[in-house]
């Protein structure tokens, strides 16, 4: 009986520490350096709302909006390195990819979605910080002058067949990149925010589901429906990818040229409750201690 109560103590507290539970930092060589996260000063942007919009039941181009992210944002420099994502695999926490060789200091490609959250899962354990991807907001935002604006050519398109051809020869008239094999880290330079190879030839994974909306008149966005097995994906050009998608080429993308290979970078999230955690931690310490 006491062995039982002691067990469900156990899970409640697990359930209160959830994310915030950590483990021993291993050590600072393991890790990206704290100077290659830029913290970023919350303030207004332009932001072209990611997903399928329609009104009517007419396909439209995403509404423009003016937004102001709720914090500042501590987003890394560059992307994360082959030389980094292997020690996770080294350690256990991320799963072994199948890639070209690549040199330490090239980013790390062929990742899926899932493959770079258990990254930042990693490393959340390892730093006692809490490490996740960027959301599309977000990551426009860093972008700066980088982001590509994705509007396209729908509004006003009485025939939802045409409007759907707009897309279609709008998403396939891109040019594809000069590039396609990964460049070392830099190869594209800083945007004005000091981010390294934004919108180069590695498009990089953000934490944003594919949401399809019904534009009001008012012009209030009503989500219709929401996809989590697919994910908002950054560089270029905006495109969505199935969350399992590791080689950009064999599908899971919109209509149009694909992503020639897929990379991420993390931003660190401050903790909302860092009292809560300690004081979880206290109590976890004290059950464990008399197991």
């Amino acid at each position: 009986m006491l062995l039982a109560m002691k067990l469900k103590a156990v899970l409640t507290v697990a359930a209160l520490v959830g994310p915030f539970a950590m483990t021993a930092v291993t050590p600072s060589d393991t890790l990206p350096a704290a100077q290659e996260f830029a913290a970023l000063k919350a303030e207004k942007f332009s932001y072209r709302m990611a997903g399928d919009f329609s009104r009517d039941g007419k396909p439209i181009a995403a509404p423009l909006r003016r937004i102001k992210l709720g914090s500042s944002l501590a987003i890394m420099t560059r992307q994360v390195t082959a030389a980094e994502y292997a020690r996770c695999v080294d350690d256990g926490g991320c799963p072994r990819v199948p890639q070209a060789a690549a040199a330490d200091d090239m980013p790390m490609v062929g990742v899926s979605w899932r493959d770079a959250t258990a990254y930042a899962q990693w490393m959340t354990r390892t730093t006692g910080k809490l490490h996740r991807l960027p959301t599309d907001e977000e990551w426009v935002f860093a972008a700066a002058e980088k982001a590509s604006d994705d509007a396209l050519p729908l509004t006003g398109a009485a025939d939802p067949v045409r409007a759907w051809i707009a897309r279609y020869e709008a998403e396939t008239s891109r040019e594809r990149p000069e590039l396609l094999t990964p460049q070392p880290v830099g190869a594209f330079g800083r945007n004005t925010r000091g981010l390294q190879d934004v919108a180069g030839n590695v498009w990089e994974w953000t934490d944003t589901c594919f949401v399809r909306h019904d534009l009001e008149r008012s012009g209030a966005a009503r989500v219709t429906n929401t996809n989590c097995g697919v994910r908002v994906v950054q560089g270029a050009h905006r495109a969505y990818m199935t969350d399992f998608i590791r080689d950009p080429r064999t599908g899971g993308c919109a209509a149009g040229v694909p992503p020639a290979n897929l990379g991420f970078r993390l931003v660190i999230a401050p903790e909302k409750w860092p009292g809560m955690r300690r004081i979880a931690e206290r109590v976890a310490g004290k059950v464990f201690g008399h197991l």
